[in-house]
Order: C-alpha cells, then sequence, then structure tokens
C-alpha cells in the first residue's frame, strides 16, 4: 500500500518539482502565484465542490468540528514545546499547528480517493484557513489586530464558503453554464497548488538544528495522534476518520513562513520546518495513509 500510495502521490511530486526547477530558472513571484490560486481558483473550487458535492450536511459539519477539534488540540501541544524548548512562540507555534492542507491536501486526496475525499479535505482546510488567519495571527502578532481581521474579512475563500453553504441549503438551482465555468476553473486549483508549492521551496531559507527534530515529531507523529483523537471524538468512520488522520500529519503550511516576515519576525524555524517536512512528507504521507487506512 505504501509504495500504490507514493505513485499516487507521483503526479504532485513532479508538479512540485517542476515549480521548483522553473522558478531556479526563471524569476517567478511567488506572492503572485500564492494570491492567484488562493482568491480565484482555490474559491472556484470551494465554491462547486460545496455546491456541488454529495456529502450530506451531517458529514460536511462533523468534518468541520474535527478539523476545528485539531487545532485547538495542537495548540497546547505545540505552546508547551516552544516554553519548554525556550523558542519564541509566536514564530514557532504556527508550522506546528497548521498543516498543508490546501496547496498539498486538496491534490493528494484528489489523487488518492477521488473527489469524494477531496470535498472532504477542502472542509477540513477552510475551517483550518478561518483559524490560521485568526488564532494564527493572534499568536504571531501577540494579539487581536485589526488588519488581520480585515484580511481574514477580504478572503476570497472564506466567502466562497459561506456562498457555498449558503446555494447549498436554499432551493437554488444554478445555470449549467455557471456550474461549468467554476468546475473549469475549480479544476485547476489543485495542479496550479502543487507548483506553487514548488515555487515558494525555492525561497525558503534552510536552518536545521536539533529544535526542528522536535518540531518534526510534534508536526507528524503528534498530528497523526491529534488527528486520530479528533476524529474518535466526532465518532468518525471510513474515508472520513482517514482523510482527517492524514490531513492532521501533513507537512507545514507554507503561509506559517510567509506570516511572520509581514510582521517583522523571523521566520528561520518555520521556514525550515516547511521545507524539510515537505521533503519528508514524500515518505511520511504514504505511511500514514496506510495506516490510517
Amino acid at each position: 500500500m505504501i509504495i500504490s500510495t507514493l505513485f499516487q502521490m507521483l503526479p504532485i511530486i513532479l508538479v512540485v518539482l517542476g515549480g521548483f526547477l522553473l522558478s531556479s530558472i526563471e524569476a517567478i513571484k511567488v506572492e503572485d502565484l500564492v494570491r492567484i490560486v488562493s482568491d480565484f481558483f482555490m474559491p472556484a473550487l470551494v465554491f462547486i465542490s460545496l455546491t456541488e458535492s454529495s456529502l450530506s450536511g451531517a458529514v460536511i459539519g462533523d468534518i468541520a468540528k474535527a478539523s476545528a477539534l485539531v487545532s485547538l488540540l495542537l495548540f497546547p501541544l505545540a505552546l508547551g514545546w516552544a516554553k519548554l524548548a525556550k523558542q519564541d512562540m509566536r514564530s514557532t507555534i504556527p508550522p506546528l499547528v497548521f498543516m498543508n492542507s490546501g496547496f498539498l491536501g486538496i491534490p493528494l486526496m484528489e489523487l488518492w480517493g477521488g473527489s469524494e475525499a477531496m470535498n472532504l479535505i477542502l472542509i477540513y482546510d477552510q475551517i483550518q484557513g478561518i483559524f490560521l488567519f485568526t488564532l494564527g495571527l493572534l499568536i504571531i502578532t501577540g494579539g487581536f489586530s485589526r488588519k488581520g481581521l480585515l484580511n481574514m474579512l477580504h478572503s476570497p475563500i472564506l466567502w466562497a464558503v459561506l456562498l457555498g453553504f449558503l446555494v447549498r441549503m436554499l432551493p437554488i438551482t444554478m445555470p449549467k453554464a455557471i456550474v461549468s465555468t467554476f468546475t473549469f476553473a475549480g479544476s485547476a486549483a489543485s495542479p496550479l497548488a502543487a507548483f506553487t508549492l514548488g515555487v515558494s521551496l525555492k525561497r525558503i531559507r534552510f536552518t536545521f538544528d536539533r529544535h526542528i527534530i522536535g518540531g518534526l515529531a510534534i508536526r507528524f507523529i503528534g498530528g497523526y495522534a491529534v488527528g486520530y483523537l479528533a476524529a474518535s471524538i466526532v465518532g468518525l468512520s471510513g474515508l472520513s476518520k482517514t482523510v482527517v488522520i492524514v490531513a492532521t500529519a501533513l507537512p507545514s503550511a507554507v503561509f506559517t513562513s510567509v506570516l511572520p516576515l509581514r510582521y517583522g519576525l523571523k521566520n528561520e524555524f518555520s521556514s525550515t520546518m516547511v521545507l524539510v517536512s515537505s521533503l519528508m512528507g514524500i515518505f511520511t504521507i504514504p505511511i500514514t495513509i496506510a495506516l490510517a487506512s
């Protein structure tokens, strides 16, 4: 199963590698790619997945609860480790709590489990995004910030989630042309997300030290344990449980290395966590899927 999963991940690995290599040859602004994916293609995928998904409201609610519980469980674990290791909590906690469930998780689940698994992790990722731009910004800035709140409200992904749920709940039938348009745009989100991840890895500064080992243990081993616990508490089973466990043990989110820089903080730890965990993901993800399945 591990070898089979590794081959299923091969398209993602090659697209990520393509982004890394092309950014080494040509000057590519990762900020532009992140904005294109996050503000256009990803919202299209989120909206059409929510409106056209065959998932029941109960399943969507359970995945959302499990995702929220994951953040709430990982936070004290990461906080305790940061204090024990005497690290700056503002740049240390985010890469331990937040995983790459979007740029990596969405194309991964689409290849591994098809549209149903992708729809599940879409819900999971949107809840993680809400926590990242609320709890995450609270940690990084040392308190609530007006700028962080405005950034959250201006996020097209957040509005895609709200509109997707609204259309799903109301007796609205969208014209086929609209459905086709969003489906066409959404289909580009996964490969573009993987490509963007590759480009972002080129810019990460690598500074490996003993603290990274502890951080990686929390991200992968702690992530798996917390994902399993959250799925069990909510009562998930089958594919839903597997998706939550695998998603929680994914490499660190790319945004956790970007946000500290936006607020004048050092990001050596978070950048190294993103780079090393992403490279290790080639081996840890197939193992996690095998164990979770």
